[in-house]
C-alpha cells in the first residue's frame, strides 16, 4: 500500500472522523456503570481489537501529537491570551492538538457547571481573545479540543419542587423535561451516575439531543473547535455520544470515565482487569469512534514508580492498563486539572515525573503531557518531555507498536517496543545487548535506547 501525500491527509482528516485514531500518532497536550452498554469479554474484545487495528493501519502514514494546555488555576491568569502566546512553542515541540479548558459561559470560573452555552464569554477571556487563539491555533496547524461538559447544566429560573431546573432566557431555554427525575426534574430516570447538586441533563429526550448536536456542530464548523474531550462520561450512556460524534464529526474525541481502581484497604490490587473492562465496555458502547484516558495505567503506574515496577507487568506478560488491551482507543497521562494541579485528588508522585513521561511517551497508547509538568516545571523537564517526542516520532512509536517486556522487577522495568526504541525507568542498572543500540535520551532513572 502507498503513503499518503501530506495533502491528501490533511484532506481526508477535515472530513474523516476516524482518521486521527486509526493514525495511532498522537500525542495530548492539557493546556489545564453499564447502563446500555456492550458488555464485552477479553476473548471477543481481542478479536474485536485485532479487525479494528487492521482497518485502522489504513491512515498509518499520519503524524500528531497532543498537549493538555490548562489547570485548576487557569482562569485567573488571562488564559486565552497566554495561550495565545505559548502556540508557536506548542507547535514548535511536535504537538499538533491542545486540550482546553471548558470555552462557554460558566456558574463556576473553572468552567464545568455551565449554564449558556452559546456565549463564548468566559473567566479564561472574551469571546475575542478565544477566536484570536483559536485563529492562531489554525494558523500553526495546532488542533483545538474542546472540553465539551454535557452532563450537567445549571438552570436560570425555578421550576418543578421549586429547583432550578430550568433555564428561561437564554439560548436552549429547556424546561424541567430536560432534568433527569434523580436530580429534581420531568425527564427519565439516569442513564449513568449522577453529578450531584446540580441538574443533570437527560439525554433520553430527543429534542436535548438535537440541540446538544447543533450545539456541538456549531462548535465543530463556527467556532473551530476540531476535537472534543467529553467531560464525566459516566453520567450518561455511551450510545448518546456515539450519537454526538456522528452529528457533530469531531476529527478526534476521548471520554473521561473515571472511577475507582481495585484496592485492598489502601493497597492497590495486581489484577486492574475489571477496572480496564469497565473503560472497554465504554469505548465499545461509542461505537469504537471515541477514545478513552487510560485511568488504569496512571493508577498502576503511579504505584509502580514507588519500587514496584513489577506492576507493569500483567499475567499474559502485556502492559497491564487499556494500553494493553487497546492501545489505539487508550489515552494515556499522568496528571491533569483534577488529578494534579491544585485540586491534587490523585497526583502523580512529583520525583517519578520523569519516568512516567519515559513509560507512556515511548509506548502505544496516546500520550499526553500535562501543562503543569510542560510549562511550570522549569526547562529542563519541558526540554526532556520534548526530546522524548521527538524519539517517538523519529522513531515511529504510535499506538499500536509492539511491546516485548524484558525486566518487570521491584527497582527496573524494561522494554523494546515496536523493534525500534528500546527503554527503562527505576534505580536498577541495565542496558540492552547488541550494538545497534544508541542512547538517545536519559535522565533520574530512565533511559532511552533507539537503533
Amino acid at each position: 500500500m502507498g503513503y499518503l501525500s501530506k495533502n491528501q491527509v490533511e484532506s481526508i482528516q477535515e472530513t474523516d472522523v476516524g482518521a486521527v485514531v486509526r493514525s495511532g500518532r498522537e500525542i495530548l497536550l492539557q493546556v489545564n456503570s453499564n447502563d446500555g452498554l456492550l458488555i464485552v469479554t477479553r476473548n471477543s474484545l481481542l478479536h474485536l481489537v485485532v479487525k479494528l487495528e487492521k482497518e485502522d493501519e489504513v491512515m498509518d502514514s499520519v503524524s500528531s501529537l497532543r498537549v493538555v494546555s490548562f489547570n485548576w488555576e487557569s482562569h485567573k491568569h488571562d488564559w486565552w491570551r497566554n495561550l495565545e502566546s505559548k502556540v508557536p512553542d506548542i507547535a514548535k515541540s511536535g504537538f499538533t492538538s491542545a486540550w482546553l479548558p471548558p470555552a462557554t459561559n460558566s456558574f463556576s470560573r473553572e468552567g464545568y457547571l455551565p449554564q449558556n452555552l452559546y456565549s463564548l464569554n468566559s473567566s479564561y477571556g472574551s469571546e475575542h481573545l478565544l477566536k484570536a487563539l483559536l485563529y492562531k491555533m489554525k494558523q500553526y496547524k495546532v488542533r483545538p479540543m474542546g472540553d465539551i461538559v454535557i452532563n450537567h447544566r445549571v438552570g436560570t429560573t425555578t421550576g418543578h419542587g421549586g429547583r432550578y431546573n430550568r433555564y428561561d432566557g437564554i439560548p436552549l431555554s429547556w424546561d424541567e423535561r430536560a432534568v433527569t427525575s434523580c436530580t429534581g426534574g420531568l425527564g427519565n430516570q439516569s442513564t449513568g451516575d449522577n453529578f450531584h447538586g446540580v441538574p443533570n441533563i437527560d439525554h433520553t429526550q430527543l429534542f436535548v439531543r438535537k440541540d446538544i448536536i447543533g450545539w456541538l456542530k456549531w462548535l465543530r464548523d463556527t467556532v473551530g473547535f476540531q476535537d472534543f474531550r467529553f467531560d464525566f462520561a459516566r453520567g450518561y450512556s455511551a450510545q448518546y455520544v456515539k450519537e454526538y460524534i456522528e452529528g457533530a464529526k469531531p476529527l478526534f474525541s476521548v471520554g473521561e470515565w473515571w472511577d475507582s481502581c481495585n484496592y485492598n484497604g489502601h493497597l492497590l490490587e495486581y489484577n486492574q482487569d475489571s477496572h480496564r473492562q469497565r473503560i472497554i465496555n465504554w469505548i465499545n458502547g461509542t461505537g469504537q469512534l471515541s477514545t478513552a484516558f487510560d485511568f488504569t495505567t496512571k493508577g498502576i503506574l503511579q504505584e509502580a514508580v514507588k519500587g514496584e515496577l513489577w506492576r507493569l507487568r500483567d499475567a499474559q506478560g502485556n502492559p497491564p492498563g487499556v494500553m494493553g488491551w487497546w492501545p489505539s482507543r487508550a489515552v494515556t497521562f499522568l496528571d491533569n486539572h483534577d488529578t494534579g494541579s491544585t485540586q491534587a485528588h490523585w497526583p502523580f508522585p512529583s520525583h517519578h515525573v520523569m519516568e512516567g513521561y519515559a513509560y507512556i511517551l515511548t509506548h502505544p497508547g496516546i500520550p499526553t503531557v500535562f501543562y503543569d509538568h510542560f510549562y511550570d516545571w522549569g526547562n529542563s523537564i519541558h526540554d526532556q518531555i520534548v526530546k522524548l517526542m521527538n524519539i517517538r516520532k523519529g522513531q515511529d512509536i504510535h499506538s499500536r507498536s509492539s511491546v516485548r517486556i524484558l525486566e518487570a522487577q521491584p527497582n527496573l522495568y524494561s522494554a523494546v517496543v515496536g523493534e525500534k526504541v528500546c527503554m527503562k525507568i527505576g534505580d536498577g542498572s541495565w542496558c540492552p545487548d547488541g550494538r545497534e543500540w544508541t542512547l538517545a535520551s536519559c535522565g533520574h532513572r530512565y533511559a532511552v535506547w533507539h537503533k
